[in-house]
């Protein structure tokens, strides 16, 4: 199993991170699916290393990002006109993009 350790792993998840077009968001899991690992792993490498690349279009499944990322995140997606549901959570069934 890969290890957000990993350089090469790293590497992967940020390089698929920045080809997340702007307006469309990806999950956690969706990028585990490709690069190996899981949801927690790519967390991980985010948390570490994710402030260069696009961090506000990898979100949960279900929409939302972790409560101390939501405000900059939400200016990020009014700019690029992510869909977002009355709820406030990403309306992912529209703007899904999957890796790979």
């Amino acid at each position: 199993m890969p290890s957000a350790r990993d350089p090469e792993y790293v590497e992967r998840i940020l390089d698929l991170v920045e080809q997340v077009p702007p307006g469309r968001v990806t999950t956690y899991g969706a990028l585990a699916d490709v690069a190996g690992g899981g949801p927690r792993q790519v967390g991980t490498v985010m948390a570490h290393h994710g402030g260069a690349v696009p961090w506000w279009r990898v979100i949960r499944a279900d929409g939302t990002l972790p409560p101390s990322h939501q405000r900059h995140a939400r200016r990020h997606y009014d700019a690029e006109r992510t869909p977002i549901l009355p709820s406030g959570k990403v309306d992912v069934r529209s703007a899904f993009w999957s890796p790979g």
